[in-house]
Formats: C-alpha cells, sequence, structure tokens
C-alpha cells in the first residue's frame, strides 16, 4: 500500500514530539517530510538558558539528532522556511523555490518574540532571546562587552540575565511591574527571588517603562532610556517581554486565526487535512506556552494523523514548576488570593523557605511555593482534582509526607506515590511508566530514564523526583550511575569530596571549607550549613566547634517547635522506664506551666506539650531529667520490652540492655535520626526488626540487625551478627553507628546508607575487621565523652540562652 505524505512545518519541540507519537502508533502509514528554519534538528528550547551560562552545550541539548531521522526514514529540511501553502493543490512552497505535496499537513510553527516599539529597535545588539542563534548572539557579545540589560523580569528574562552574568557582564533587569514574574510568584516570593539574585550579582530598576534605545555613532546600542528620562548604560539589550502565536503562514493560507491558529478538540484547524500545535495554536480561545500542553496535544493530533480517531484535546489544567537560576519556585491556580478566600502562609525568610496555599470552600485552589517545591506535585493534584482538604488541613501546609502515619523528613516521597500519580508534567510520564521501563530494562541512570521514558527531558524540574524513583526501584543499583551529584547550589562538590576534603586538610570551621573549597556564596545556604557543620564535628569531635547557628530551629532550641509556636518538652525515659518519683515531677511540671498536653509517644516516652519557649529553661530545671532528642538529627529512642525480668516469654533482660545503650549513646548526633529497640525474646514485641539497630534475644546470646525504617516506607532490618555478651552488643552496634556517622551523608538514614554501601561492605568492617570494630567503638565513646548536656549544661553545650529571653516593648 503506497504511503500518504505527511508535511511537518516546523522543527520544534510540539512538531516532533507529535510525529514521535505517529511513530509508535502508525510506523508504516506515512512518508514523513520535516522543515525547521533553523540549521539544526530538533533540540530542547527550554534548556537555552545553561547553554548560555555555559553549564551545557548545544550538543547536550538536542532532543533528536540527525540520525534519528535518518533511521526513521524521515526527511528532514533545515534552514528552510516554508513561505506559502497552496491547499487547492496540497501543496507547500519553500523560500528555495521547491514545492512538497502533503495528504496531511501539521502546522508547528510556534510563536515569535515580542520586541518592543521603541526607538532605537533596529540598533546593534539589540535582540530577543527565543532560539540558537540569540543564544550565540549573546555569548559572543559576553566575550566583547561589559553592560547587558536586559527587558522584561519573567522567567525568559531572568535565565538570559543569569547567564550573562556567568558570562562576565554587568547586568541590569528592567521590568515594568513591581515585582519579577508577577504571572508565577506573589510579591512575597518574588521579593525572596530578587534577593537572592541581587547577592549573585543582579540589578534589578523595577517599575521602569523604557522609552528609547540609544546608539554610538558606529550604530550599536550604548544605553536604554526610560518614561522618567533617566538612563543606563547597554553595550547588549536583551528583551524577553513575550512571545506571540507565529500566524503569519496559516493567515496567508487562509485559515481561521485569531491570537493562534484556531483548531477544535482533534487539532485540526478549518481545514479538515491541516492540523496545528504548539504555541502557535489557539484552542478553546487559549493559547499555551508551557510545554506539558503542547506535548498533550501532540497526542491526540497523533493519534488522529494514526487513524485512530479516539482522542479528545480539552484543554489543561497548568501549574509551573521552574528552577530559575539555581532556585526552585512552584505556582498553580490562584495563588494570588483576596476576597472570599484564605491564605495559608509559612514564611522563613532567612532559610529561603516561603509557601502560600490558598484555599475556598475547603479545597485548595491556588499554591505559590518558594524554594522547597517538593510537594507541588501533591499539591496540584489536590487542586486538579478538586477534593475537599477539610480532614487534612492542620497537616496540609507540611506536605503529603505529614498526611497519617507516614514518617519524618529524608524519607523518599517517590516510594509512597502510587504508580498512576505524574512525575514529568511536561511530557506526561507517570510513576508507574518509569517503573516499568526501569525494572524491564535495567535503567540504574537518570539518562537512560531520560532516554526511554523522556522524564525530566524537558525543563528538569522533575530531575530530583526521578532520582528518587530510581532509588527505590533500582535500590543499590543506582549508584552504578556515573553521574556525580553536587552538595547544593554553592559548589560542584559532592558530599564524599567535602568530607573527604575536611579529613585530609583538618578543616575545623565552616568558612575555612568555604574559603579552602572555593564555595560560590560566602555564607553557604541552608542544605549546606548544616551538612557541613554536622561533617565537622564528626570527623574533629572536640576539636571542631558546633555551629548552632548553621542547625535548624528545633535544635538550636532543643525542643521540637509546633505548629502554634509552641514547643514539645520529651523528658528521657531511659529504655522507656521510669518511676513514680519521675512521674511527680513531670505532673507538678505540667500543673505549674499549664502545659495543655500530655501523651506517651510511640517510642515509649511522655511528651509534654504546649510549652512556651519563654519556659523551657524553667521546664527542664524543675523536672530535674535530661530531655529526649525528639528532632535533632541523633538517637531518638531505644524501645524496650519487658524482657525476662517479668514476661514469662522472655529470654534476655532487654530493659536492661536497652536502659545501657540509650545511656551510652544519648547524645549522639549522627547523619539522620536513629532509633534503637531491643526484644527479650523472637516474638519482637519492640517491633526491632524496623529500627535503625535491632537487638533480639535469644537462648544463647542477642542478634543484631540493622539498616530498618518504620517511615513512610517499611524497611525490614537486616541481620547483622549474632553475639553473646551485653558488652559485645555495645560493641557491634557502636561500632555500626560510628561506620555511619562518618560515612554517611547528611539527611540520609541507615537503610539508604547500607543500600548504597551495601550490606557486606558493612560486615567487612565490623565483623571481619576485629581491630577496625573495636577502634570505631573506641572513637565513638570518645566522640560522646565530649558532649555536654543542652538542658542542664547550657554553656558548655553552647546553648544560647538568649532565645528564651522574653522581650519587653
Amino acid at each position: 500500500m503506497k504511503k500518504l505524505r505527511l508535511v511537518l512545518v516546523g522543527n520544534g519541540m510540539a512538531g516532533v514530539r507529535t510525529i514521535e507519537e505517529v511513530l509508535k502508533l502508525a510506523p508504516d502509514l506515512y512518508e514523513i517530510t520535516v522543515f525547521g528554519s533553523e540549521p539544526w534538528p530538533n533540540y530542547n528550547r527550554i534548556l537555552l538558558s545553561p547553554v548560555l551560562a555555559g553549564e551545557q552545550t548545544l550538543q547536550d541539548i538536542v532532543l533528536n539528532d540527525w540520525d534519528w531521522y535518518k533511521s526513521n526514514g524521515i526527511t528532514l529540511r533545515t534552514g528552510t522556511t516554508i513561505t506559502k501553502i497552496d491547499r487547492h493543490r496540497r501543496e507547500v512552497i519553500a523560500d528555495d523555490g521547491s514545492i512538497t505535496p502533503y495528504d496531511r499537513l501539521i502546522l508547528a510553527t510556534g510563536s515569535t518574540p515580542f520586541m518592543l516599539p521603541v526607538p532605537g529597535r533596529e540598533l546593534q545588539g539589540v535582540i530577543a532571546y527565543r532560539d540558537i542563534a540569540d543564544t550565540e548572539a549573546m555569548i559572543q557579545a559576553a566575550q566583547q562587552y561589559k553592560h547587558a540589560v536586559v527587558i522584561g523580569g519573567g522567567l525568559l528574562g531572568l535565565e538570559a540575565a543569569n547567564g550573562l552574568r556567568q558570562r562576565g557582564m554587568e547586568v541590569s533587569v528592567v521590568h515594568l511591574p513591581g515585582w519579577l514574574m508577577e504571572r508565577q510568584l506573589d510579591p512575597v516570593a518574588a521579593g525572596l527571588l530578587q534577593q537572592s539574585l541581587e547577592q549573585k550579582g543582579l540589578r534589578f530598576l523595577l517599575g521602569k517603562n523604557t522609552a528609547a534605545l540609544l546608539g554610538n555613532t558606529e550604530g550599536r546600542v550604548r544605553a536604554v532610556r526610560f518614561s522618567d528620562d533617566t538612563e543606563v548604560a547597554a553595550d547588549l539589550v536583551v528583551m524577553a517581554v513575550g512571545i506571540r502565536p507565529n500566524t503569519a503562514l496559516a493567515e496567508s493560507a487562509g485559515l481561521h486565526c485569531q491570537r493562534g491558529i484556531v483548531v477544535n478538540d482533534t487539532m485540526q484547524t478549518y481545514d479538515p487535512r491541516i492540523y496545528a500545535v504548539g504555541e502557535c495554536v489557539n484552542h478553546r480561545g487559549t493559547a499555551y506556552g508551557l510545554v506539558a500542553p503542547l506535548f498533550d496535544m501532540a497526542k491526540v493530533c497523533a493519534n488522529h494523523l494514526a487513524e485512530f480517531g479516539i482522542g479528545r484535546y480539552q484543554g489543561s489544567v497548568t501549574s509551573t514548576k521552574l528552577k530559575v537560576t539555581g532556585i526552585d519556585l512552584f505556582s498553580a491556580g490562584d495563588f494570588m488570593g483576596g476576597e472570599g478566600k484564605e491564605e495559608v502562609v509559612l514564611s522563613d525568610p532567612n532559610g529561603g523557605i516561603y509557601k502560600k496555599l490558598v484555599l475556598q470552600d475547603n479545597k485548595l485552589i491556588g499554591a505559590c511555593l518558594y524554594g522547597d517545591t517538593a510537594d507541588g506535585a501533591w499539591y496540584f493534584r489536590l487542586l486538579r482534582e478538586a477534593k475537599d482538604i477539610s480532614s487534612i488541613r492542620d497537616q496540609l501546609m507540611f506536605g503529603e509526607s505529614s498526611i497519617g502515619d507516614t514518617g519524618h523528613e529524608g524519607h523518599s516521597l517517590a516510594a509512597a506515590m502510587p504508580d498512576t500519580a505524574e512525575v514529568c508534567g511536561c511530557n506526561g510520564v507517570c510513576k508507574g511508566t518509569i517503573v516499568k521501563a526501569i525494572r524491564e530494562k535495567g535503567l540504574f541512570t537518570i539518562e537512560d530514564v531520560r532516554k526511554h521514558t523522556k522524564a525530566s527531558a524537558s525543563c528538569g524540574s522533575c530531575t530530583g523526583l526521578v532520582e528518587q524513583i530510581i532509588v527505590s526501584t533500582a535500590g543499590g543499583d543506582y549508584s552504578a550511575s556515573p553521574r556525580k551529584k553536587a552538595m547544593c547550589g554553592c559548589t560542584d562538590l559532592t558530599h564524599a569530596e567535602v568530607r573527604t576534603a575536611i579529613r585530609d586538610l583538618h578543616l575545623l570551621t565552616i568558612p575555612a571549607v568555604q574559603k579552602q573549597l572555593q564555595w560560590r556564596s560566602a555564607d553557604g545556604c541552608t542544605s549546606c550549613r548544616p551538612a557541613l557543620n554536622y561533617y565537622l564535628i564528626s570527623t574533629w569531635p572536640q576539636e571542631a566547634k558546633d555551629d548552632p547557628q548553621s542547625r535548624m530551629i528545633n535544635e538550636r532550641s532543643h525542643a521540637n517547635i509546633q505548629k502554634d509556636g509552641t514547643y514539645s518538652v520529651i523528658p528521657r525515659m531511659w529504655g522507656g522506664e521510669t518511676s513514680a518519683a519521675d512521674l511527680r515531677r513531670i505532673a507538678d511540671v505540667v500543673d505549674k506551666y499549664q502545659i495543655p498536653t500530655v501523651k506517651v509517644t510511640g517510642g515509649q516516652r511522655i511528651d509534654l506539650l504546649g510549652v512556651k519557649k519563654a519556659d523551657l529553661p524553667a521546664v527542664w530545671a524543675d523536672l530535674g531529667m535530661p530531655s529526649g532528642l525528639a528532632y535533632a538529627k541523633g538517637l531518638r529512642t531505644v524501645k524496650t520490652c519487658v524482657g525476662s525480668e517479668w514476661c514469662r516469654f522472655g529470654t534476655q533482660d532487654s530493659t536492661s540492655m536497652g536502659k545501657q545503650l540509650e545511656r551510652a549513646l544519648a547524645r549522639m548526633y549522627a547523619p539522620h535520626k536513629v532509633k534503637l529497640a531491643v526484644s527479650g525474646c523472637p516474638r519482637n514485641c519492640a517491633e526491632a526488626g524496623i529500627k535503625d539497630v535491632g537487638v533480639i534475644g535469644v537462648d544463647s546470646g542477642w542478634e543484631i540487625y540493622i539498616a530498618g525504617n518504620g517511615g513512610i516506607k517499611t524497611e525490614v532490618a537486616q541481620f547483622l551478627v549474632k553475639v553473646k555478651t551485653a558488652e559485645e552488643v555495645m560493641e557491634y552496634t557502636g561500632a555500626f553507628l560510628q561506620l555511619y556517622r562518618l560515612e554517611g551523608w547528611y539527611l540520609e538514614r541507615t537503610v539508604h546508607y547500607v543500600s548504597r554501601v551495601g550490606l557486606d561492605y558493612v560486615k567487612s568492617a565490623i565483623l571481619q575487621d576485629a581491630e577496625k570494630r573495636r577502634a570505631l567503638y573506641e572513637e565513638l565513646l570518645f566522640a560522646l565523652s565530649g558532649e555536654a548536656d543542652p538542658w542542664h549544661q547550657p554553656q558548655a553545650a553552647q546553648v544560647d540562652t538568649r532565645q528564651f529571653a522574653t522581650l519587653s516593648v
């Protein structure tokens, strides 16, 4: 059967995605010809910014190389522009005079950048920012000139400004509205973004209306003049003030256009043989500029071109998840709020975190996130499905992991996601598709997953989530990936490289690390400072000094802050055992300080909830008991059963063993929280099988298990060794925990540490090398010998007691 002739005008992301989908559904139906005005194969336009910044090359952002077209039998005509469509003859005519017939035609002509109609826009050095040619022009200008002005404070303008700054230019961003990215951010989030970008050397001129561009005697731009008659020097002016659907070709062919090429739900124009997709389209009165809707259009268009005839595009609910110069942003729905709507806000400017949720009629209708966008997909799902959130309202701000008994920070969000949850909004890839590809094709790297599923292949904002899915699916095999992941945006070094440098160079302070390792930010960030602080004090105990300001609020206050601003205090009960005297003291403190809630925790302790911050020192003093760490990265509890002392099934004294472990390890800091349990017999009433270290009594001694996890994804602990005595339990447990303290990355649980290095490696260090085991245990004891009690020795523990003082007006 003779093939039909399919012609695509526009070699961009939406058009070529349509061809990809057609090839999946009907690989032998069409003889395909693609025309592109640029001299390149299909590339990722979204990633032009990293190319401008020097972080990637043009080759890195190519989506379909020359060989892809050839292997699929596609005729590619680059550097060729279609100037006319003869609908009667069903032919397209190119600027070189060539004529190509079609049976079906796809218009994917994209959009054109809007250039301000001001005097001087024709000067040399005045460009838009839309394609590879623009990017190369900016790179070349940065090598010759000093002053750049970017007009437009939207996403594209900020990325252009950052890239030019990275190239060494002095950059001013001119923006007519009063805050940056006004379509994606509210004023507060925009202010945080501006502050961060100013620290990177960018200058902002907000509320400025460009009146004219001034040139020099050679015809090149030299300055920008504003309507208030002020000027700013400019050797290069980049206009990033918006785009318009490119409808010129369609209009000349007599197709109906109105702010875009008008299409129906099957992506057909008023001529049923001609389809249109992408930014050039007007569907139900809306023109989309985000990638996800364009790819949705491509799937529907391909379905009809493949003669299935069942797909319908009914519009898209869009969200914006972006990474602007390394800063995560997310917004969706009506995030501005206003009259008749509730706004729930969490703001930590110093920590670089801002979250705003907008509610109406017990539904989430908008969200704006800055700095922490991990729950963006969850919020978008709640918004899109219009779910009633009244039952989870109190936990809504704290993210999906706070709902129900799902553990705490550090757990994989990916592991809890259903297979139907969308991961990559740009390409419409759900978790199940990624998991299936990983398992069936043996994929271990982010690059492999991109190649086979296209997840994270467009804007890249879902890369972290895709990596979590790889880790949770492939487990330890993920370490086969050669990709080097930096600690944070302040450095290109990994956790391993930073930790090695601290040890090899004998670095003792955060400033020393930042200076020696050439940190980009003099102050660091909320990701690297706590990690550096931990690596220093764990590598050089009693030499490196703990920096309380590099800890989170709970660790600085030595109490767990609650959502109403009060704190919880948990008197430590060694191994879960208490006495009448201790209970009386607790009751007296509850009465004296009118503590509203007293609760038994899952770790066999009593939690005093609702303590005012100013009362904390007095509460600790009146209790006369050390408090437990319910918040810090360190030992939380040692859970025990009553064991052989009371239980008729008990084979070992688990309570005494638990108290011995807890007293020895009480002040131990670690990469993440650590929980222990001791059961007196294999019935395991203390749930030792899902703890970081679990100890189970048997007739002939004790069995030790490691790397369990009872949180968001339950992981059964793995058997390490069987020992005879309590002293051996202490030594083997201490050695494992010290190995984890020395080698675990900050915020890495023991389950993930053991998964990364392998159980055999841990066994070789702990079981097969007795000398190393004893040395590790002694190192831990040495480190803990210098830890003061922060509740009753505040000066020795470097606690800033001023934080508890009540301010007087």
